[in-house]
């Protein structure tokens, strides 16, 4: 069971769009993937709604939501034959939250925009990954995706710039696309549209699936002990209970 963190607390980074699509792929490719939505704007709960049963099914948990009724870890609980866990994050996490969200991440991934604003944000989100929660960057868990991208632009060379001098690998770049919009209205994935519409999109996703493919050099601590064992809530986004697997 892989768990994959997309985070960037500057908001409007394009976490969302990364994190359904990514859902949505493995689904088309049998890894029963479960997509957490731990952001209370719940734009990847809705798009799971949107979707049609005849398609690759895609287990919602809309962790942003709180229900008296029920323990959080029951709430929280994650089928056994899970084979992805994609964690959509919230804006504004502060670096203190970091350390619990990122401990059991197999890999993290940073979406940036081409803008003087998300430029710097991201270079706290790096340091904050790098320092605060001890993220090596050897460890191969830790990657860049360069969102909206406009090649012929000056701020696109900024931005390639900038994120050359932070020695943190660049696994693809994204461009600016209505494939996106109409997939996130339409609850499809980039992968479930015509691919002759797509292709060109398509592309840039080749070398982030294959790193999210390639193991980690550092193994995290274990996520699951039996098949019905705990498996922990990031501590930073707000729970002590156990997340269950089963």
């Amino acid at each position: 069971m892989q768990r994959i963190v997309v985070l960037n607390p500057k908001g409007g980074s394009g976490k969302t769009t990364i994190a359904i699509n990514l859902a949505s792929y493995y689904a088309l490719h049998g890894q029963r993937p479960t997509l957490m939505d731990y952001d209370p704007q719940s734009s990847a709960a809705r798009w799971v709604r949107k979707r049609q049963a005849s398609q690759a099914s895609i287990h919602l948990i809309s962790a942003y939501e709180r229900d008296s009724r029920v323990t959080r870890a029951f709430q929280l609980r994650v089928p056994a034959d899970t084979g992805r866990i994609i964690i959509d994050t919230p804006a504004a996490i502060d670096a203190a939250e970091m350390p619990g969200l990122t401990a059991g991440a197999d890999k993290i991934i940073v979406p940036v925009l081409p803008s003087d604003i998300d430029i710097h944000a991201c270079s706290r989100c790096i340091a904050s990954l790098l320092l605060v929660a001890k993220v090596r960057r050897s460890d191969n868990r830790l990657a860049i995706i360069a969102n909206r991208v406009r090649r012929n632009t000056r701020i696109y060379q900024s931005l390639t710039r900038f994120l050359d001098t932070l020695e943190i690998p660049i696994i693809a770049t994204l461009r600016d696309s209505q494939n996106y919009v109409r997939g996130a209205e339409l609850g499809l994935g980039i992968h479930e549209m015509r691919q002759h519409q797509v292709a060109e999109d398509l592309e840039p996703w080749q070398p982030l699936l294959a790193w999210l493919d390639a193991p980690s050099l550092m193994r995290p601590a274990p996520q699951v002990a039996a098949a019905a064992g705990p498996l922990a809530e990031p501590a930073g986004l707000g729970g002590v209970p156990p997340l269950a697997v089963g």
